[in-house]
């Protein structure tokens, strides 16, 4: 009986130790981390959602899923197109999934990576260092934007340490 009921306390021992484990683990990746919004995070997608994505082939899907974690949007390009994707396939992909970018260490050709986003609006992201929460991320992106790609872009970029936004 003894033996009986220190197994089923280690069972669930280990069921507890594995939530809290989990907890942890999501409570320490930045907040806004994963891709925003309606995006694939490529680094974390099941392959069949890969496999739905724009210019995705099965070969393509199999070399990302092997090759992964991608440490930037840059290092997921340059794979992309190494597999024969076409700069525009990249493009539309990346309407679609995408590797977030810090808003604090992004570089010049991160932020060009984005769907829509320039020079212009990358030195932007890039003046109003260090971005501390998504109400200085709409003042300041705002004067040169509508709320709505203000939006958009959140979906592509992370603060370290803030709330996710709205």
């Amino acid at each position: 009986m003894t033996m009986h009921w220190a197994g089923g306390l280690a069972s669930r021992l280990v069921g507890v130790l594995t939530v809290a484990l989990a907890l942890l683990v999501a409570q320490m990746a930045p907040a806004g981390a994963q891709a925003g919004k309606g995006l694939v995070d490529p680094n974390t997608a099941a392959e069949s959602d890969l496999q739905s994505l724009p210019a995705m082939t099965p070969a393509i899907v199999k070399g990302l899923v092997e090759r992964r974690p991608f440490k930037s949007v840059i290092e997921l390009n340059k794979f992309l197109l190494d597999q024969k994707m076409t700069p525009e396939q990249a493009r539309e992909f990346y309407r679609k999934a995408f590797i977030p970018i810090n808003l604090n260490s992004g570089t010049r050709e991160e932020f060009m990576m984005i769907p829509g986003v320039g020079s212009r609006m990358s030195a932007e992201f890039m003046e109003y260092r260090p971005w501390k929460n998504w109400t200085q991320f709409d003042k300041e992106i705002g004067k040169y934007v509508g709320q709505a790609e203000t939006d958009r872009f959140k979906q592509y970029v992370f603060i370290p340490g803030a709330a996710g936004p709205n």
